[in-house]
């Protein structure tokens, strides 16, 4: 195996730290390797595959599609994707939205949405308010409203015009605001960042200081939307219709897929012909991808399972806190959460992936846990005690 990871290497620009591990197949909550070694899959492919692995009704739709088209130019029109986003806007709650090919393409057009909407309405705003430890993405756009310096130092000079304020600190976005701000950026759970929750006070506060000063208010759901923290956009939760929604990952179940959407009103002074597009984006493979798992996981109340099993990993974790001195703390909200660790990060991961657990590293020393979405108690429990093992001494 280590020479087959080898092999490829030597052909791929070497950005990623990868796991000497070469996967092969999957099958719901797990995946196997070249060797057939079995992984409980905790990490979902960075949040994306909701509805596991080999959904034998979403492949068999795929290549259905796949027989009878999966391109054409834009200025076509194909059924799957009015009716992708139909389903789409429905779910979300927005009125018109755009299809990309990825998360960090989705927060590209909503970045380029705010500012149109300011140039059309002749404001002259063109700042943005971004939050300290947030992860948008790493295109110019994305990575220009990203919090972290280390994403954002070596490609420098980004997007001016950024600030950004301490998420969950209303002062501190208050202090920034002024009569050049277009928009401002946040994800309602952060997970790159550390897995950090918005408070109710402050996901209403920042809609009350964009209603209140004329300015939009965007939340980046690419990981955080399509039903993981227990409603099927996260905004839903707290009740904070944004302006701009961005959203990707599983709203395709690993079909490369994402999306923008905007409320009618942002949509009328927004992005007009020519303004933006997309080769590919909303190409029929991957819209009938978004149409096949909105109606799976209403059919199937995929929501309402999350909010039956995310309880119990919700104990799972905290009584992991309890008996663990090197576990520090539980955060995060439904099926996706994460806990701090005192012990060396990149170790831990390690020994997980060789235990046969996969789960994802983030900001702050934090494991974090962003299972399928069909996850059972038994895969909890099985998470759990290939954890302890992996944390023991």
């Amino acid at each position: 195996m280590n020479n087959e990871i080898q092999s490829a290497e030597e052909n791929l620009i070497r950005v990623y730290n990868r796991f000497p591990v070469v996967l092969d197949h999957g099958e719901g909550m797990y995946l196997y390797d070249t060797d057939g070694k079995e992984y409980l899959d905790f990490a979902a492919g960075f949040a994306v595959t909701g509805l596991g692995y080999d959904n034998k009704e979403l492949n068999e739709t795929l290549k259905a599609q796949i027989d009878k088209l999966y391109h054409t130019s834009n200025l076509y029109y194909h059924e799957s994707c009015g009716e992708a986003a139909k389903e789409l806007n429905r779910v979300s709650g927005m009125d018109r939205v755009f299809f990309t090919n990825s998360g960090g393409e989705a927060v590209e057009g909503a970045l380029k949405s705010a500012r149109r909407y300011a140039y059309t309405k002749g404001t002259g705003r063109y700042e943005f308010i971004a939050m300290e430890n947030s992860f948008h993405g790493r295109t110019f756009g994305a990575v220009s409203v990203t919090g972290h310096d280390s994403y954002r130092e070596p490609f420098e000079p980004l997007v001016p015009g950024v600030k950004f304020a301490k998420f969950n600190d209303l002062d501190s976005v208050k202090a920034l605001v002024s009569d050049k701000t277009c928009a401002i950026i946040l994800e309602p759970l952060q997970g790159e960042g550390g897995i950090n929750l918005a408070t109710q006070e402050f996901m209403g506060g920042i809609r009350k200081i964009c209603d209140e000063n004329g300015i939009l208010m965007i939340c980046d759901e690419v990981q955080c939307g399509m039903g993981r923290t227990g409603s099927m956009f996260a905004w839903q939760g707290f009740g904070t219709r944004p302006d701009i929604l961005t959203m990707a990952k599983a709203i395709g179940n690993g079909i490369p897929v994402g999306a923008f959407a905007m409320t009618e009103e942002v949509a009328k002074y927004s992005l007009q012909p020519g303004d933006h597009g997309a080769t590919y984006g909303g190409n029929p493979l991957a819209c009938t991808a978004v149409k096949k798992v909105i109606e799976i996981f209403e059919r199937d109340n995929i929501v309402g399972h999350v909010n039956e099993v995310a309880p119990y990993l919700t104990k799972k974790l905290d009584d992991l806190v309890d008996e663990n001195d090197c576990v520090v703390r539980r955060k995060g909200k439904g099926l996706m959460q994460g806990i701090e660790i005192t012990k060396p990060i990149t170790e831990v991961n390690r020994r997980c992936v060789e235990g046969g657990l996969l789960v994802i590293q983030a900001e702050g020393n934090v494991l974090r846990f962003v299972p399928p979405l069909i996850v059972e108690e038994k895969h909890i429990d099985e998470m759990i005690e290939k954890l302890k093992r992996a944390l023991a001494d």
